[in-house]
């Protein structure tokens, strides 16, 4: 017999004997669905039967996993956090041709049977039993109950169990599928299995595979895209077009055929479609802050989260939800503020200096935090200088812990008088080295146990509080402080969320010996512009589930921390730093718009500051010198932004405050152009008591008559005088000022000789009375 005759007579017998088969399998499933059990014998019989047995009529549905959705404070996505890239869309947004495509390729006959398709079943039986390409025999209510049972296993024994290939697993995959069916209509059937099927690639659900192969949305797909997705369905690994193009291209024609052959895609369209190539159009959804505009605001945020127990009650509660709650998360980053501190810090520290540059925004009256921008980038290439540490915020959330705030820090010293009562005229003799004795400044346990001898490294002479915080002059403040004791600032930085050590709790605070971060500091400011009202730092504005109701979510926690009298009395002096004869002005540091500032200089220059703010945003200013551990180095001496530092240029106000005024003289256009509150001077000292005149006292005498008034008298030097030997000549401050308790008032003695003042041409008229002024001569 010839071959092709004896090839078609073999090929004929095997279609006829497949039939027979085909037949026989078919009664048996009819009669598996009425006793499914009657095949079985003996002991496998009772394990199935006690297996169905233990099952529960009904699945109990659990939410499938879904991406959580960053947005800035406009609304726009800046971030994905997800274990797998899905978002539900209801079926009304699906493409039409998707729906049939899916249907066509997986049960063309989805709207006509229950939860089994015996017709189905037994037609893919024979195809693959006649070597026709191999179809799957399970509905698609089926498989939609095995991807809802693979979801939902939390271990791996449980996932081995949702994929075995068991008569009993199988008949309690029938079993689900006929009480879904009972629970649900074909249409929301045909929905959940959209959003819970794998595509490959990481493309978990309907939208995020029309948005990663094609970067359209699920309602945009055409016929060709359409028979894309739905050929990978059946494998998505084997089909994946971005490993296996032309297999992919192979499988989709399949389902361009199926489509045609069931008349739900013309001919015409089916073979235009099968002619084209795969048009892929590939959109990569980041996971987590790497490659987000803004990584380390990013980061905080999920950091700040994982910390709150409102999503929550342990840490991996909340990362579970975070990665798979289907969360939107709307944050309080405003992206052209971002924008301007990110040019700001990038043009002014590189990423490989031995050096940080950081830049916190802070809204005054909310704590929303509107940027945060540094000079390492995130990531781990180390000789790039990519890092992970976020050193804009405090070390629980960004895992740096920070760096010396250096005259920053006066600002507590200054509020914590103000707060006392003392007055603006508050006046010391500030000479260019003090010692503060041992046992003279109360701390929050007693007194200082060490002498401290603080220099200043700006001006000296003799100052009240605006001259001696517009020139930073730290002989003043040690003064101030030892006024106020130590523990008022400390209590008010730890208010403001400062982290200050009890060893830290000692005269030398005011000069910002502790560490702080940008955002933080940043914070404290923010109090000052808000009159008082200290609003913890948050990065979120609202949370909505994945139904779209609002998660309950602290986010806004202030509370008051001194008048608002008080809060306008810093801002009156620190705006002089800003204004004519001030450091800020003097270095160009100004904005178009009301402003205040302090600058940071730390004692060993490791670190340079500006703190500077407008009534409606504070920004914190920072460049420290580090190592690529983070581990603070002297900045003289270091390349930093392409040059070399001297000493004569570590100083706040010039490292640090041109970086602040590049952001901030970018971002103050699309601030509100609002002055601060005007100070009321009634409202402010009333703890001063005037000094009495002592001029010819006694030393015992006079010292008698400052302790009634509770004030401290220290001798001075012995100076020209007419009154009479070893009696008071004058006192600092003068008679007539107004001093507070505690405050010491310098007595200057008289040597009996008249004072004769310089020689001239024209002698000055003679004084019979003695200087009285506030001032030494």
């Amino acid at each position: 017999m010839p071959a092709p005759r004896l090839s078609a007579v073999t090929d004929a017998l095997r279609r006829l004997g497949g039939l027979v088969l085909v037949s026989a399998l078919a009664g048996v499933l009819v009669a598996g669905l009425v006793l499914p059990l009657a095949g079985l014998t003996g002991v496998a019989a009772r394990n199935v039967a006690n297996g169905i047995e233990d099952l529960p009529a009904e699945l109990d549905e659990v939410p499938i996993a879904e991406r959580t959705t960053v947005l800035d404070s406009t609304g726009r996505p800046i971030a994905y956090f997800y274990d797998e890239d899905r978002v539900d869309v209801p079926l009304e947004k699906v493409a039409p041709v998707m729906k049939r495509a899916t249907l066509a390729i997986e049960d063309s006959r989805f709207y006509e049977h229950g939860a089994l398709d015996i017709q189905g079943t037994v037609r893919a039986l024979a195809n693959n039993i006649l070597g026709e390409p191999i179809q799957g025999g399970s509905s698609l209510t089926q498989q939609l109950v095995k991807q809802i049972l693979i979801a939902r296993a939390d271990t791996k024994a449980e996932y081995q169990s949702a994929i075995e290939q068991t008569v009993a697993r199988k008949l309690q995959e029938l079993q689900y599928a006929m009480a879904y069916e009972q629970d649900h209509t074909k249409n929301e059937i045909l929905e959940d299995y959209l959003n819970i099927a794998y595509f490959g690639d990481r493309a978990y659900g309907i939208a995020s595979a029309a948005r990663h192969y094609f970067s359209v949305d699920a309602s945009d797909l055409d016929l060709d895209q359409a028979a894309t997705l739905a050929g990978l369905l059946q494998n998505p690994s084997a089909y994946d077009p971005t490993e296996n193009i032309k297999v992919a291209r192979d499988r989709r024609d399949v389902v361009l055929r199926r489509m045609a052959e069931l008349g739900v895609a013309t001919d015409k369209a089916a073979r235009k479609a099968i002619r084209a190539p795969l048009r892929l159009d590939l959109t990569q959804t980041a996971n987590g802050c790497v490659d987000t505009v803004a990584p380390f605001f990013c980061d905080y945020v999920r950091s700040y989260l994982l910390a709150s127990d409102a999503l929550g009650p342990t840490r991996a509660s909340r990362e579970s939800r975070l990665l798979t709650g289907g969360l939107t998360i709307r944050t309080t980053i405003d992206l052209r503020i971002q924008r301007a501190a990110d040019a700001a810090v990038s043009q002014r520290v590189d990423p490989t200096d031995l050096a940080i540059g950081g830049l916190a925004m802070v809204e005054p009256g909310t704590g929303e935090v509107r940027a945060l921008a540094q000079s390492r980038p995130m990531g781990d290439d180390v000789g790039q200088g990519e890092t992970y540490l976020n050193y804009l915020v405090p070390e629980d959330f960004g895992g740096a812990r920070g760096f010396s705030g250096g005259s920053t820090f006066k600002a507590f010293v200054l509020a914590a008088a103000l707060k006392q009562g003392l007055p603006l005229n508050t006046s010391f003799t500030s000479p260019s080295s003090i010692t503060i004795a041992a046992g003279s400044v109360k701390t929050c346990e007693g007194y200082n146990a060490e002498a401290w001898t603080p220099s200043n490294s700006t001006s000296s002479g003799y100052f009240d509080m605006y001259e001696g915080t517009q020139l930073s002059v730290n002989t003043y403040f040690a003064q101030l402080e030892r006024l106020t004791g130590v523990c008022p600032p400390v209590t008010l930085a730890r208010q403001m969320g400062v982290e200050v050590l009890d060893q830290q709790e000692v005269p030398p605070f005011t000069l910002g010996v502790t560490d702080v971060d940008p955002m933080t500091l940043a914070s404290v400011y923010a109090t000052f512009a808000a009159r008082g009202k200290y609003c913890f730092p948050t990065p979120v504005a609202s949370i909505e589930d994945r139904a779209g109701e609002q998660v309950e979510f602290p986010t806004t926690d202030c509370k008051r921390l001194f008048r608002p009298a008080v809060g306008d009395a810093v801002n009156d002096i620190l705006r002089g730093v800003q204004e004519p004869g001030g450091f800020g002005y003097s270095n160009d540091l100004d904005l178009a718009q009301a402003s205040a500032a302090k600058t940071g200089t730390t004692q060993d220059s490791k670190a340079v500051w500006y703190a500077g703010y407008t009534p409606n945003l504070s920004t914190a200013a920072m460049i420290a010198g580090a190592n690529r551990l983070g581990q603070p180095l002297p900045l003289v001496g270091k390349t930093v932004g392409g040059s070399e530092l001297s000493f004569d240029v570590v100083f706040g106000s010039t490292l640090a405050g041109p970086m602040w005024k590049q952001a901030m003289g970018v971002v103050q256009q699309w601030l509100p152009d609002r002055d601060f509150h005007p100070l009321d001077d009634s409202e402010i000292g009333g703890a001063a008591v005037t000094v009495p005149a002592l001029g010819g006292l006694s030393v015992p005498e006079a010292s008698e008559r400052l302790r009634d008034e509770g004030l401290m008298p220290v001798v001075s030097s012995t100076v020209d005088s007419s009154y009479p030997y070893q009696t008071v000549a004058y006192t600092s401050p003068g008679s007539g000022s107004e001093a507070v308790s505690g405050q010491q008032i310098l007595l200057y003695i008289s040597d009996g000789t008249p004072y004769v003042p310089p020689t001239t041409t024209q002698p000055p008229p003679q004084t019979t009375q003695p200087p009285q002024t506030t001032q030494p001569p």
